[in-house]
């Protein structure tokens, strides 16, 4: 009964977060479902929707439309908005859909794991990996690498089992050249910083590896998201300036709105820490405070449930809004 609820459990049935039995198990036998909880659940529900709702498919309509446009009229304008609201989109598509199915799990009175934790501000393809689709890696992790051999072996045996298990979680994603090159890709840099590349990037300044890290993956959206190998290679040329677009017929300005900028600085906003940094901050005042006496401490612990309730209110009103007037748009994940 306990393994067929598991099983069957549909927050993490069609697409993930792949939660694995060992993490449910304690949970199913023996869990409480507490007011507390099911607020969090409620709010992380919230969120992941409108992360969906409000930021996936408004990103994701503009990388739509310039992933089809002719291979021979792009310009590297065109080609970066595009692959940059595209690794906007899938980051909120995929943390979005782990967020919401995270909430369920918790009003339902399951705890469920981080997912996603920030991964473009990744400073190598190895953390980025760490904090990309935690449950996923860690799923690889534990049912390939490790038993293929991990790094207990000399540094080739080490390299060939990355290649592996980047191949096959390529493969993974969909049985298309794109797939697979991207799998590849990654699984060549992650082999990489294995070696004493890697020691050098440690030590490069780090805003540089935040760009390298940050080119690397968006270089393998591109691949990612390409229909076929050959638009993902001119759409690369495009991107590092070897566009043969004139500009004319298809331009930048064509699928920029004030709605896209708007969305667009939520979007990179929201994929760096800065709420959980202004929140840390807060609780710092108040404890400060506590010290000087209860009348900030009191206003601030007043309007801070105020503030979220407001927030996540107008929040699921946007993104009913949204849905009520969108046609059917489902998670990317959902290919998968």
């Amino acid at each position: 009964m306990n393994t067929a609820l598991y099983i069957s459990f549909f927050p993490k049935l069609l697409a993930g977060p792949i939660v694995q039995y060992r993490h449910m198990a304690e949970q199913i036998a023996d869990r409480t479902i507490t007011m507390d909880k099911a607020a969090g659940g409620i709010q992380s529900f919230v969120i992941g929707l409108g992360k969906k709702v409000l930021i996936a498919n408004t990103l994701g309509t503009v990388a739509d439309q310039i992933f089809a446009i002719p291979s021979n009229d792009l310009t590297t304008s065109l080609s970066w908005l595009g692959i940059v609201c595209y690794t906007l989109q899938i980051y909120f598509d995929f943390s979005g859909y782990s967020d919401m199915a995270i909430g369920i799990g918790r009003m339902a009175g399951f705890d469920f794991l981080e997912n996603f934790n920030y991964p473009y501000i990744s400073q190598s393809i190895r953390e980025f990996w760490r904090r990309w689709h935690i449950s996923l890696s860690t799923w690889f992790r534990d049912y390939l690498y490790i038993p293929l051999g991990g790094n207990r072996h000399k540094p080739a045996r080490t390299y060939l089992n990355l290649m592996i298990v980047f191949f096959l979680c390529g493969l993974w994603h969909g049985a298309g050249w794109t797939f697979v090159v991207w799998g590849v890709w990654h699984g060549i840099f992650m082999s990489v910083e294995h070696t004493r590349f890697g020691d050098i990037i440690k030590r490069t300044w780090s805003p540089v590896r935040h760009v390298y890290a940050l080119v690397v993956v968006m270089i393998g959206w591109v691949l990612f998201r390409s229909e076929t190998f050959s638009y993902a290679v001119v759409y690369l040329k495009a991107m590092f300036g070897f566009a043969s677009g004139n500009g004319l017929e298809y331009f930048a300005g064509m699928y920029v709105s004030r709605l896209v900028l708007f969305v667009l600085l939520v979007a990179l906003i929201g994929a760096v820490p800065l709420f959980p940094t202004l929140t840390r901050l807060k609780d710092e005042i108040v404890q400060a405070s506590q010290a000087k006496g209860r009348i900030i401490t009191d206003i601030v612990a007043l309007s801070s449930p105020l503030v979220t309730l407001v927030f996540l209110g107008s929040v699921f009103v946007a993104s009913a809004m949204s849905l009520s007037g969108a046609s059917n748009n489902p998670f990317i994940y959902f290919r998968f």
